[in-house]
């Protein structure tokens, strides 16, 4: 889309009236199933892509947790270190992660191998990704970034300290992991929650973060951003083709940024 296109898109945004402080309790957003509102206790925000439809996005709350995993944790790989991570700003994080249909509104290309408006956009690189949050803030006029890794694992614990934000285990119809005999992505907002209202933290695509890939520094850190350079790029939350040991909050693998595969998706987050 030319410059022209893109500054009359922008025009149409409604940023502001889209910020909700209170509920989502009435109606879905368009584009977005009524499985995925959110509790009433938590703030939202939504974006109007177009052509009917949305984004939601949930404001995750600053605070600490422990980041990792401990020794005794079943599935355990040894870069998972715990330490006391502060993070020290509340951040806004996607509901889900970014569907086919908001993909494709954004960038008007549509790479997925499953085809489906409402399932997670993949085939997706760490490099497509970023090209799509510069997009979407041309778009809407506000900063879109992917998490750091940081803050995707702190989002995705919301206030638990289990191997799963659903608790030491994670069964097959609480996620999509190959348990739950898929073999392809699902809706977006197909399984429950977490406490802060994020569908699929656990499984349906890996999510692209913002950090380069290396080893935790040492002892607490506040809003860590990963090594200042790097050759692979941090993926988090597992898919639908790992087995749930596999899709563990604490666990990290890594992908180069120009690398598409049909598990690899993203979830945007905004200041």
């Amino acid at each position: 889309m030319n410059e022209t296109g893109w500054a009359a898109r922008a025009g149409a945004m409604i940023i502001g009236a889209a910020m909700t402080l209170a509920c989502l309790a009435g109606a879905a957003c368009a584009g977005e199933d009524a499985a995925s509102e959110a509790p009433e206790s938590i703030e939202s925000l939504t974006l109007d892509l177009g052509g009917g439809v949305a984004m939601t996005l949930n404001r995750i709350p600053a605070g600490t947790f422990m980041m990792g995993s401990p020794e005794t944790e079943e599935g355990r790989f040894n870069d998972e270190v715990q330490r006391s991570v502060t993070i020290s700003q509340p951040f806004y994080l996607g509901v889900h992660p970014v569907t086919q249909a908001q993909y494709e509104a954004v960038t008007g290309t549509n790479p997925n191998r499953f085809k489906g408006a409402n399932l997670p956009v993949e085939m997706v690189s760490w490099n497509d990704a970023a090209v799509f949050c510069q997009k979407l803030s041309e778009l809407t006029g506000r900063t879109v970034r992917l998490p750091t890794e940081a803050e995707w694992e702190y989002a995705c614990r919301a206030g638990t300290t289990t191997a799963f934000n659903t608790g030491d285990t994670l069964r097959p119809d609480q996620a999509n992991v190959r348990e739950s005999g898929k073999k392809q992505t699902t809706p977006v907002g197909s399984y429950p929650a977490n406490a802060w209202g994020l569908h699929d933290m656990h499984g349906n695509v890996w999510e692209w973060c913002a950090d380069w890939f290396g080893k935790y520094s040492q002892g607490a850190a506040t809003d860590p951003k990963g090594p200042a350079t790097g050759t692979h790029r941090v993926l988090r939350g597992g898919s639908w083709g790992e087995n749930a040991g596999y899709c563990r909050s604490a666990r990290r693998i890594n992908g180069n940024p120009g690398r598409r595969h049909s598990s690899f998706g993203l979830r945007v987050a905004l200041d």
